[in-house]
């Protein structure tokens, strides 16, 4: 029986990159959204666009849309791509059929890595180094544990960025404080800290990131990057980013965590480092990540690896190649973000140097979304973004 894979979240541009990479190899792709269009269901690489209900107002009714599509298409494999999707069916993951392929382990595997609160004390018995942490269960936990503090700022994490109730997921964030008024007013104001949250020191210094598959908690194959330009310009969304080789000591420390964890899967392992070099670990995502695109043009197929690992097939030795990629669309908004920006934080030159580096973007960029032989992708996101401007 031909091997038919559903990729879902198709308005992502890594379920994009996920297409491409499983469409290139001669695999049957389906590609779902909750939107009649998606980036990823225009490329000539998916043979089959679905819709299905939004899983963040109803949950259980996106479910029940994936099992009709696994019965009509005779999906034998399913590739979620963000947390929500993943989170959902990992909950039902007992009433899909036996020969449908989840690429994750356990939920309790996944709750380990995923919820940060779990993961801290994890890394923490790891010998991890962890930025200070207070774990809170609620608000009220969270007031009382600001008491006097005065090291500001500090960072209120939720434990979870998506968090599933029966009839709807709850999306948090992160957010940095810099009074203590600052912090008892997130805390009070936003919903989501009724659940589970931490409470950390700020770490300054740069973000790193380590990207790895895992084989029922053996590592297959690392990868990591350098981001070049963000959006927005003071950090954010990678727009320009190259491959570079993995920090070995970063890559210890991803490797210790995924092996306690007993991890099958993609994970992202996120670090700060600070200016004496120390890093301390931030979160890890078990989910593709947004420059997955780069990581496949650099020689490391992640999606076509996770099929050949999680269905028994022999994975064939990778071999690393320096890229650079390039979110044409993403790193426009970045120029425009500094055009406007005032004179006292980009003046004229900067601004003339940033328009000229946006114009030469060097021979051995590739974009990311538009591409030779695949362009309807890059049309659809032109077109959006289009409307966007207009509202």
């Amino acid at each position: 029986m031909e091997p038919r894979i559903l990729v879902l979240d198709g308005n992502q541009r890594a379920s994009l990159a996920a297409v491409r990479s499983l469409g290139t190899k001669g695999l049957w792709v389906a590609v779902g959204e909750s939107t009649a269009e998606s980036l990823a269901g225009c490329s000539r690489f998916c043979r089959q666009p679905i819709t299905y209900a939004d899983p963040f107002r109803s949950p259980r009714l996106f479910f029940e849309d994936i099992l009709r599509q696994i019965e009509t298409l005779g999906i034998s494999f399913l590739l979620p791509i963000t947390e929500a999707t993943t989170y959902v069916l990992l909950k039902y993951r007992d009433e899909l059929p036996n020969y449908v392929v989840l690429p994750f382990p356990s939920s309790g595997a996944v709750e380990k890595l995923a919820n940060k609160n779990a993961l801290f004390q994890l890394a923490s018995e790891q010998g991890i180094p962890i930025p200070e942490t207070v774990f809170c269960r609620n608000v009220e936990e969270g007031l009382s544990a600001l008491g006097n503090r005065s090291n500001f700022p500090l960072v209120l994490k939720p434990s979870k960025s998506k968090v599933l109730l029966e009839d709807s997921i709850v999306s948090t964030k992160v957010i940095v404080a810099y009074t203590a008024e600052e912090a008892r007013e997130a805390i009070t104001s936003n919903g989501f800290f009724r659940f589970p949250f931490s409470i950390q020191s700020f770490i300054e210094g740069k973000g790193q990131g380590v990207f790895a598959l895992f084989d029922r908690g053996q590592p297959v194959c690392y990868f990591a990057h350098r981001r070049l330009r963000e959006k927005p310009p003071a950090g954010g969304v990678s727009v320009l980013c190259e491959s570079s080789t993995t920090d070995e000591k970063l890559r210890v420390y991803a490797e210790t965590l995924l092996r306690a964890a007993t991890w099958h899967g993609v994970a992202m392992v996120e670090f700060r480092v600070d200016e004496n070099g120390k890093a301390y670990l931030m979160e890890i995502n078990p989910r593709f990540w947004g420059s997955l695109q780069l990581a496949i043009d650099s020689g490391i197929d992640f999606p076509w690896l996770l099929y050949l690992v999680s269905t028994g097939r022999p994975v064939p030795r990778s071999v690393w190649k320096h890229r650079r990629v390039r979110w044409l669309l993403g790193d426009l908004d970045r120029l425009y973000l500094i055009i406007k920006a005032p004179l006292a934080i980009y003046p004229v030159s900067k601004k003339l140097k940033e328009l000229f580096y946006f114009l030469k973007p060097g021979l051995r960029t590739r974009h990311e979304v538009n591409r030779w032989g695949d362009m309807s992708p890059f049309w659809f996101e032109l077109k959006n973004y289009i409307r966007g401007l207009k509202k």
